[in-house]
């Protein structure tokens, strides 16, 4: 506990000074995301908040992470390093956008399962019905769509002051205290170095922000998230319900997606081809919440959703299911009251 508590300190300090040379360093390269018809803030912003996130995390890890456990963070290093490079690239406008998700996410999802990150939900089944092969294929295809997904999901969360960060942070301070009761030392320490992180970038970035984390940042980050998700694992608790605990640590940026996706494919768009001011915060923001409300109340759904993964360990298998089924149809419910709220939509191609 104290080490990850020194860990923490380390990032959030390290990652609060940094910034602003940071800033600095955006506007000398270019990489400024410009005021435009689909863009919340009125003033030029750089762009390389990820790049702080990405320092102060891998430096505190670097500290603190035990010498035999490097041989699993070099999967994470590699596959973390190719979202921010990419990222980052695209920022600057030298990568075609779709390149981020048709092939930097899907390679960093093969980097982290072929160095073992991956699910065990279905390990020891010994053969799936029909194709004959072994459960771990349904794991590492399992394993591919949620780092995909949830890298995706945060690389379109980060359209509003504050929100990736602060969702980051949120989700992470339950990851601590889950894997940190499991007693998983590796999971605990890099969910606390990412908390601190981006509690320390936070400090720069919340409503009125003055730097972004960038596509490169927000890719950071989802990989990270789905790290931490997908190598949380419990003793104790029936895998038929296991697997929901990350989702919903995780429940604001998988309900954001789910909400602008099925909005978009209902309006003839590409999901994520098709950007715009028609996600939940924006759309929260039309109901005539301030931007810092709408964010503040993004950080509550994830807090609520973070509180339920705490609980379902104690929970039985029906009463588990039960819970999943309550959030999934609050959630649909939830997805068409915010269709019916005004938004900018965006005009078809």
């Amino acid at each position: 506990m104290l080490t990850d508590l020194l860990a923490f300190s380390i990032a959030a300090v390290a990652a609060a000074t940094f910034t602003p040379g940071a800033r600095h360093l955006a506007f000398s390269v270019g990489l400024v995301d410009m005021p435009g018809p689909r863009k919340v803030h009125a003033t030029p912003m750089p762009l390389l908040g990820g790049l702080v996130v990405y320092i102060a995390t891998i430096f505190a890890i670097a500290v603190f992470v035990a010498d035999e456990a490097w041989s699993q963070m070099l999967g994470i290093f590699v596959a973390a390093t190719l979202a921010l490079v990419i990222g980052t690239l695209d920022d600057r406008g030298f990568l075609h956008h779709q390149v981020k998700l048709v092939l930097a996410m899907p390679l960093a999802a093969v980097i982290l399962i072929a160095t073992g990150m991956h699910s065990s939900l279905f390990n020891d089944v010994p053969s799936l019905p029909v194709v004959g092969l072994p459960g771990l294929w349904l794991d590492y295809g399992l394993s591919f769509v949620w780092i995909v997904g949830i890298t995706a999901a945060f690389s379109i969360l980060d359209h509003m002051d504050g929100l990736c960060a602060g969702t980051a942070a949120v989700a992470c301070v339950f990851f601590f205290y889950l894997s940190e009761s499991e007693g998983q030392l590796l999971i605990s320490t890099l969910a606390a170095t990412l908390a601190g992180a981006s509690l320390g970038f936070l400090r720069w970035n919340f409503n009125p922000a003055r730097i972004f984390l960038g596509d490169g940042g927000a890719m950071f980050t989802g990989l990270m998230m789905a790290t931490l998700g997908i190598k949380l694992t419990f003793h104790e608790v029936p895998r038929q319900i296991s697997w929901l605990i990350p989702v919903l640590v995780l429940l604001v940026p998988i309900f954001d997606t789910t909400l602008v996706s099925l909005s978009r494919l209902r309006r003839g768009h590409i999901p994520f081809s098709t950007p715009g001011k028609d996600h939940t915060a924006h759309r929260l923001v039309s109901w005539g919440l301030s931007h810092r409300r709408a964010v503040l109340i993004m950080y509550a759904l994830g807090a609520v959703g973070g509180a339920l993964a705490v609980a379902m360990r104690h929970l039985t298998v029906p009463q588990g299911l039960g819970v999943g089924a309550v959030v999934a149809v609050a959630a649909l419910a939830a997805v068409a009251a915010l269709e019916r709220a005004p938004y900018e939509r965006q005009a078809k191609a």
